[in-house]
């Protein structure tokens, strides 16, 4: 089972209040299909899956084993939908288990073959990750390149030492971070790799609107490119500012003037300093009270 978001399909989103009688005691747990792959939310009728339990989950290209990783919080209130990516329908088979526990070593196996494949062939292109689906319908095998890559002999060869589907996926930089996985500047595991299942447009002016110092070491991932985070509080710092004085305006508070130096959006608060040269902290009752001072055109 691919961790990547375009391999997904949409979250199902089900109304507590739609919940059939025979299906209200609903549970939620957190799996992972791959020991280091991204998790998600599932639901289930099943009320007593422990840690590491094997279940089968119901997917877009069939029944797919993964592991439960924690339970999850369920609907809070009545009427309050719960999104969930996967339904988990059973507990695995002894035999299911055991071709779980073997299919790591499979995809480990399908690397190698393509990796010599690749050598042989010589094609620019670094293999990254193999995804094998459980019922060997189809093996995915995901790489990186600077550029289109002509891999039309490469898949011929595959499909004849594998007897299966087989699909090449080339990646970006963010995707191969996210299937590598790691831990981030925070210390904890990579959004990317943990829980987000798409990667939003980041730009250097969410660095500037939540006043992050701009040095690309500070603000930029494993991946070299801006942090995912920079977007989680983007629209609240953007909301705020709006309400306070612009940046390099002036403003008139008990008869002095002052001009906006900085903006502190969480504090609510305004760094400002005066005709004269002292530097002011106004707190939101304050700078609210000041008026604006509008610039005197020239005469003509």
């Amino acid at each position: 089972m691919s961790d990547l978001e375009n391999t997904q399909p949409d979250a199902e989103t089900i109304p507590a209040d739609a919940v059939k009688p025979e299906e209200e005691q609903l549970h939620f747990y957190r799996i992972r299909f791959r020991q280091n792959g991204q998790e998600f939310t599932v639901q289930s009728k099943i009320a007593d899956l422990e840690h590491d339990t094997v279940v089968i989950a119901r997917t877009d290209h069939g029944p797919e084993p993964a592991t439960i990783v924690a339970r999850a919080a369920g609907v809070p209130e009545p009427g309050m939908p719960r999104r969930v990516s996967y339904v988990v329908t059973r507990r695995a088979t002894r035999e299911e288990e055991e071709k779980y526990e073997r299919l790591p070593e499979l995809e480990a196996e399908a690397f190698g073959i393509c990796t010599r494949e690749i050598g042989k062939l010589n094609l620019p292109m670094q293999l990254i990750q193999v995804e094998r689906y459980f019922n060997g319908s189809k093996i995915i095998f995901y790489f990186t390149a600077e550029s289109r890559v002509d891999f039309r002999e490469l898949v011929k060869n595959l499909v004849q030492e594998f007897r299966t589907r087989v699909e090449m996926r080339q990646i970006g930089v963010r995707h191969e971070t996210q299937l590598i996985g790691g831990i981030g500047p925070c210390g904890r595991e990579l959004c990317c790799s943990s829980f987000l299942k798409k990667f939003e447009s980041v730009s250097i002016k969410m660095a500037k609107t939540q006043d992050l110092p701009l040095n690309p070491s500070k603000i930029s991932g494993l991946c070299n490119r801006l942090l995912c985070c920079l977007t989680y509080e983007y629209d609240s710092y953007r909301s705020i500012k709006k309400e306070m004085p612009r940046l390099g305006k002036s403003i008139r508070y008990e008869g002095m003037i002052y001009k906006v130096v900085r903006l502190l959006a969480l504090q609510r608060s305004i760094h400002a300093i005066s005709q004269e040269g002292e530097e002011v902290i106004l707190t939101e009752e304050q700078w609210k009270k000041a008026e604006p001072v509008h610039k005197t055109p020239p005469k003509k």
